[in-house]
C-alpha cells in the first residue's frame, strides 16, 4: 500500500486513484480543479477515471460488482441495484421509493448474504437519495466476504474487538458502555437517533442550528419530517426562534463544517432543556477526545470513519446516550426495539487495530492544524482562515488536555484564478473527506454544494474555501508544500 505521508497523490494523471491504496476506501484523487467541476457535473471521462468513491455518493467497487452481477443474472436491463445489509434496511429505501413512485418501480431480492432493492426510472432516484443521507447500505467488506476476498471472522475475536471499541469510546465520553452503540456509518448513527426522536416526537421538524454538513440537514429534511436551518447571527432572540418553530430536535455540530464555527451551545442547551426539546450533536470533527460533547447533548453521534480511525478505508459510526439527559428511559426503551444498523464485523475487527493510536494522532493532528492555520494567517496570499482556536463557544467545552482538531478552511485573496493555480500546483493528497492520518485537501464547498453556491453564499460560506484536512506529516514538509502552491 502506497504510504501517503511520503508519497502523497496529487497529479494530474493520478485522478481517480483511492486515497488511501485500497479497495475500501473511502476518498478518490480529484487533483485538479477541473477534476472537481467535471466530478459534479457527472462528465463520463471523470466518472469512469474513478476507482473508489465516498461510499454514500455511490457504490464502491466491490458492492459495485456485485451489483453488476445480479443484474446481469436477472437480465435487468435499465435498472439499478442498492445493496443493504438485512432484509430491513432494504424495506426501509422501498418504501421510501414507494412514497414517491409506483411500487412496481422497484423490488428486493437476495444474493449472498446481502438484499437488493432493485429499482428503475425515477426509482433509481428516490433510491440513490436514500442511500446517501442515510448511510444504511451494505459495507464493502461485507461485499469482501461475499465475493471470497476476506473470510468471515471467528465470533469470539469480533466480541473481544465490540468490547475494546466501546471502552475505548467510553474512556473518551466518561459514561456508561452500555449507552454506546456502534454503527454502520456516521449518517446511520444519527439516522438512529432521528427514529428514537420521531417514536417520542413524532412529525415534528428538527431544527438545526448553525451552517451545516450537507447531509446532516437532508436526512431530517427528505428522509423524515422535514427541517429548518438558523444560525445565530441571522437570529435576534434564539430562544423566541425556538418556541416558534417547536422542533422535534436541535440538530448541532460542534464544530461547524466547512467554517468550524461552534455556536452558543451551553446557552442552547439549557434553552433546550428548559423548553423540554432534546439537543442531538455531531462531535465528529471536534472528536469526543477534544470536546466535552455529551455534557451538552441528549445523544452524541459521530463518523468513526474519520478521525477515530484515521486510515481512510473504514465505514463506521457511534451513537452515545448521555446517562444524565431526562429523557434517558424513553431514549433506551426506544432502542430495545428497533432495529440497529450494526458495524459489519470486519469494519468492526480493521476499526479497533486501526484507532489503538487515536490519541496520539489527534495530539499530533492538533498541533500540525494549529501551527498550518498560524503559517497561513501570516501570508500574504491569505484572505482569512477558518479555525476554532479563536471561538469561545469551542473553548467553552474543549477538556483540559483537549486542541482543535484537524480541520481548518482558507480563503486566497485574488479569487477563483489563484485558488485554481494553488490547487492544482499543491503537492498535497486532494480528494473528498477528513481525518486521515495523511492530509487531504478539497474545495469543499464546490464538492458539497456545487448546485447551491448562492444558498451557502446567505449562510456567509464563500464559493471558492480550501479545506484542509492535516495529517501527521512532518510540519515544516508540509508548509513548505503549501508555501510554494502559494507562490503560483
Amino acid at each position: 500500500m502506497k504510504d501517503l505521508l511520503k508519497h502523497p497523490i496529487w497529479e494530474s494523471s493520478e485522478l481517480g486513484k483511492p486515497l488511501p491504496d485500497s479497495i475500501h476506501a473511502v476518498s478518490v484523487a480529484l487533483p485538479t480543479w477541473k477534476d472537481i467541476i467535471n466530478y459534479e457535473e457527472k462528465v463520463p471521462e471523470c466518472i469512469n477515471s474513478l476507482r473508489s468513491i465516498y461510499p454514500r455518493f455511490g457504490l464502491n467497487p466491490l458492492l459495485k460488482k456485485l451489483a453488476s452481477r445480479i443484474l446481469h443474472e436477472n437480465s435487468l436491463n435499465n435498472h439499478d441495484a442498492w445493496p443493504y445489509p438485512n432484509k430491513y434496511f432494504a424495506l426501509k429505501a422501498k418504501n421510501y421509493c414507494d412514497q414517491y413512485t409506483s411500487a412496481k418501480k422497484s423490488f428486493i431480492k437476495m444474493q449472498g448474504s446481502l438484499f437488493f432493492l432493485i429499482t428503475t426510472e425515477a426509482a433509481s432516484n428516490y433510491a440513490r437519495t436514500f442511500w446517501q443521507h442515510t448511510g444504511l447500505g451494505a459495507s464493502s467488506r461485507q461485499a469482501a466476504i461475499d465475493l471470497n476476498l476476506e473470510l468471515s471472522p471467528d465470533k469470539n475475536l469480533v466480541n473481544e474487538c465490540k468490547f475494546k471499541l466501546i471502552d475505548r469510546i467510553s474512556s473518551f465520553t466518561n459514561t456508561d458502555p452500555k449507552l454506546i452503540y456502534l454503527t454502520s456509518s456516521g449518517m446511520s448513527a444519527f439516522h438512529t437517533a432521528l427514529e428514537i426522536i420521531y417514536k417520542i416526537f413524532p412529525k415534528r421538524p428538527t431544527l438545526q442550528i448553525g451552517f451545516p454538513y450537507v447531509d446532516v440537514l437532508k436526512l431530517p429534511k427528505n428522509i423524515f419530517y422535514g427541517a429548518h436551518l438558523i444560525t445565530e447571527e441571522s437570529t435576534k432572540d434564539i430562544e423566541l426562534e425556538i418556541k416558534r418553530i417547536n422542533p422535534s430536535a436541535l440538530i448541532i455540530e460542534l464544530p461547524s463544517n466547512p467554517l468550524l464555527k461552534c455556536t452558543n451551545i451551553k446557552k442552547i442547551s439549557k434553552i433546550a432543556n428548559d423548553l423540554k426539546i432534546p439537543v442531538i450533536t455531531d462531535d465528529t470533527i471536534g472528536s469526543n477526545i477534544n470536546i466535552n460533547s455529551l455534557e451538552v447533548s441528549d445523544m452524541v453521534f459521530t463518523s468513526l470513519t474519520k478521525i477515530f480511525s484515521g486510515s481512510g478505508d473504514i465505514l463506521a459510526g457511534s451513537l452515545v446516550i448521555n446517562p444524565k439527559s431526562k429523557w434517558i428511559h424513553k431514549f433506551k426503551k426506544v432502542l430495545d426495539n428497533i432495529y440497529l444498523p450494526e458495524l459489519s464485523v470486519n469494519d468492526l475487527i480493521s476499526l479497533e487495530k486501526a484507532s489503538r493510536d487515536v490519541e496520539q494522532r489527534v495530539s499530533l493532528q492538533n498541533f500540525n492544524c494549529l501551527e498550518l492555520k498560524k503559517r497561513l494567517e501570516n501570508h500574504c496570499a491569505i484572505k482569512k482562515v477558518y479555525h476554532p482556536e479563536n471561538c469561545n463557544n469551542f473553548n467553552s467545552i474543549m477538556k483540559i488536555n483537549g486542541g482543535y482538531g484537524c480541520l481548518l478552511s482558507f480563503e486566497l485573496k485574488d479569487g477563483l484564478d489563484k485558488t485554481i493555480r494553488f490547487y492544482n500546483s499543491l503537492k498535497i493528497s486532494k480528494g473528498p473527506s477528513l481525518g486521515t492520518q495523511f492530509t487531504i485537501v478539497c474545495p469543499y464547498v464546490q464538492l458539497a454544494h456545487y448546485n447551491e453556491l448562492e444558498w451557502a453564499a446567505k449562510f456567509g460560506v464563500p464559493p471558492y474555501l480550501i479545506r484542509v484536512s492535516v495529517g501527521c506529516e512532518d510540519i515544516n514538509l508540509l508548509w513548505d508544500k503549501f508555501a510554494k502552491a502559494l507562490e503560483y
